[in-house]
């Protein structure tokens, strides 16, 4: 598969939320209309944070780096891995998925994270989405705790860069 992973720019807002909202009502994805939204990918693009992976032309893929200041002060993540960051709303087109589109991207933010020098990243997991569950576990990240925030109970995962 032919593939490019870049920043997303305005021009991909609506490509970007139809791929959010594809994700609605999958199997462990506690996603709604209103999040992630237009102020969501506004608040990424204003801090060069959102990727997308495309291929023909056309959004397969993205993922955020995040700054969750309440994420951050959680008492799990490890002090030796600062600076420390975080990812999020990583998501596939449904009918792309199976193609390790995924993986393409959690090695991409790996790669961005240690160029923009950080030592360790940790990410909140829904623990209803087994799928990511298990992509993260192949990937090396280590289950350090559990919190109820947002409305949901999430695993918190890291891992060092």
């Amino acid at each position: 598969m032919d593939y490019e992973i870049c920043l997303a720019k305005e021009g991909d807002r609506k490509e970007l939320l139809d791929l959010y909202h594809a994700q609605l009502g999958r199997e462990g994805c506690p996603w709604s209309e209103e999040y992630p939204s237009d102020f969501t990918i506004n608040f990424d693009l204003s801090r060069n944070a959102l990727f997308v992976l495309k291929t023909e032309g056309k959004i397969a893929g993205a993922v955020s780096i995040e700054e969750d200041e309440e994420v951050n002060k959680l008492p799990f993540w490890n002090k030796e891995l600062e600076p420390e960051a975080e990812f999020a709303r990583i998501a596939v087109l449904p009918e792309m998925q199976g193609r390790g589109i995924a993986k393409i991207m959690l090695k991409y933010i790996d790669d961005e994270l240690r160029k923009r020098g950080f030592k360790g990243i940790h990410i909140l997991v829904n623990r209803y989405n087994l799928k990511a569950v298990r992509l993260y576990d192949s990937f090396g990240y280590k289950n350090v705790g559990e919190i109820h925030m947002y409305e949901q109970d999430f695993f918190c995962y890291e891992k060092e860069l």
